[in-house]
């Protein structure tokens, strides 16, 4: 019974490290860039849209098609970018717990 205990705790102190993540998560901003920075996103730690910037040179009617290929393009960098950082920390988080393989802690 010993090692439950012990395993308990590891979760109890796994939940106030998940807990403190959750509120980082919320502050952290990553940032996307196409086109050789011609359109930019922000996205916060959760995934959320915060910011999109758009050269003023493809703000022309014939160039739609290419700014929208750019936002799609700059937001998939910044979720990619979010993701790994994401990883990192829960990485860290539980490092010392050991989880089954593919299980998923839920954010």
């Amino acid at each position: 019974m010993k090692n439950l205990g012990a395993m308990m705790k590891q979760v109890q102190e796994m939940q106030a490290r998940m807990q403190e993540l959750q509120e980082r998560l919320n502050g952290m901003e990553i940032e996307g860039r196409a086109g050789g920075g011609l359109v930019s996103v922000v996205l916060s730690g959760k995934g959320a849209l915060k910011a999109l910037h758009i050269d003023d040179s493809l703000m022309k009617p014939e160039e739609r098609e290419i700014l929208e290929d750019l936002i799609a393009a700059a937001h998939a960098e910044a979720r990619a970018h979010m993701e790994e950082k994401v990883a990192a920390e829960m990485k860290e988080i539980t490092g010392g717990l050991p989880l089954p393989p593919g299980f998923q802690l839920p954010m």
